[in-house]
Order: structure tokens, then sequence, then C-alpha cells
């Protein structure tokens, strides 16, 4: 099993899909394969720069597309559902145990609410999920219709994740339009996600920084 099979495997798709519209119609922002690929792509980009494995790098690719199938069944421990999905998808592929565990725990744990890091791979997901903050993820663009997440993600005009292992440093700088959202709303949403984010880069011997218009904010 490979990354670029799981893209195109019909079950993990249709659970995507299914989940995007079924979080479309809560009220949430996108997330959509364009969401699960950038986060599959960005986890495998600190893997990388950390040093591991192209087979570590594969299995963070994975679990980044699958981490979110889970909102195709209830986005309330979607994450534990996405893991019990994919073991099931994962169990008809050639993928060897050993691996097939390591994807589901990744995916099980990828949600702050219930979960954490457990080690690199699933620390790397983390950080790629949660970094994943812009503004066309913002489905309607009505901002009168705009709740708290809808403003939060909208007023971010510029993000960018800088990864410097030679630093021991992971940062993620934010441009934010103040005019949109208070830096007050953006924590009220995020906070405890950079919290997450902070301990899952413990895990590369590094710190994770926030900045917000240029300044450190975390």
């Amino acid at each position: 099993m490979t990354y670029q099979e799981m893209k195109e495997n019909a079950e993990v798709r249709a659970f995507i899909k299914k989940g995007n519209a079924y979080l479309d119609t809560l009220g949430y922002t996108d997330h959509s394969e364009a969401h699960c690929a950038l986060v599959a792509e960005r986890a495998a980009d600190i893997l990388r720069k950390y040093g591991y494995s192209e087979h570590e790098i594969e299995l963070a690719k994975i679990a980044g597309f699958m981490h979110d199938i889970g909102n195709g069944i209830n986005r309330k421990h979607h994450a534990e559902y996405g893991s019990i999905l994919a073991n099931e998808i994962l169990r008809n592929t050639d993928m060897p145990l050993e691996d097939r565990v390591e994807v589901v725990a990744c995916i099980a744990n990828h949600d702050e609410s219930t979960g954490g890091a457990i080690d690199a791979i699933s620390a790397a997901l983390i950080i790629a999920d949660k970094t994943d903050v812009r503004r066309n993820r913002v489905r309607c663009t009505d901002k009168a219709s705009f709740d708290i997440h809808d403003r939060v993600n909208y007023a971010v005009t510029g993000a960018e994740l800088v990864v410097e292992p030679e630093n021991k440093l992971i940062t993620l700088n934010l441009q934010i339009d103040e005019s949109i959202c208070t830096m007050l709303e953006y924590f009220e949403i995020f906070l405890q996600r950079m919290i997450m984010c902070r301990r899952a880069a413990e895990y590369f011997g590094s710190r994770f920084k926030l900045t917000a218009n240029g300044s450190k904010v975390l």
C-alpha cells in the first residue's frame, strides 16, 4: 500500500467526501481531499527535514490523507471513528500489521479533544493538521454569515510553516487581518491546538513558536 494508491482508494475518498459534506451542514471549514493531501505532504516534509526514513514518511502521508475519514460518521470522536475505519480499510491491503497499527494509532490521536502525539509520525501529523489555517478553507465568503471559526480562518491572509531542525524550532508565521478577527478570537479557537503542536514538536527535540503579524505570541 502506497500513498498514491491510498489517494485513489474509492472507499477512503467516499468517506472524505461524505465527511466534508456533513461538516458543511454544521458550518465547518473545508475538510476535503485538498485539506487531507496538504496535511499528508506537510507531515512528510516535517519528517524529511528531521531525517526520518522514506518508509516512515510514507506512513505519515497515508495517515495524513486518511486522518479525517471519521467525519463521514460523526464529527464528535471523529478521530476514533476514523481509526476504526482505517483499520478495516487497511486490513484488506498488503500493508504489514505493524504499519497498519502505526497508521491507525496516528489517526486515533490527532484530535486535540482526546488525543496527543505518541511518536514522531503522529507528531508530524498533528503539526501538519493544526497549522492548516487559511482563508480559502472558508466555504462561504459572505462576511455577514461568518461564525467565529469562519472569521478566524478568513482573517488569515498569509500562513507559513517554517521547519528548522538546525535551530530545533518549528514556527507558524501568520498574517492576520485584525479588522476581521481580533487576536483574542484567534486564541479562543486555536490556543488548545497550538499547545498540542508545542507538545508534538518536543518529539523532534524542538520548540514550537507562533508569530502573528511579526510578533511572537506563543
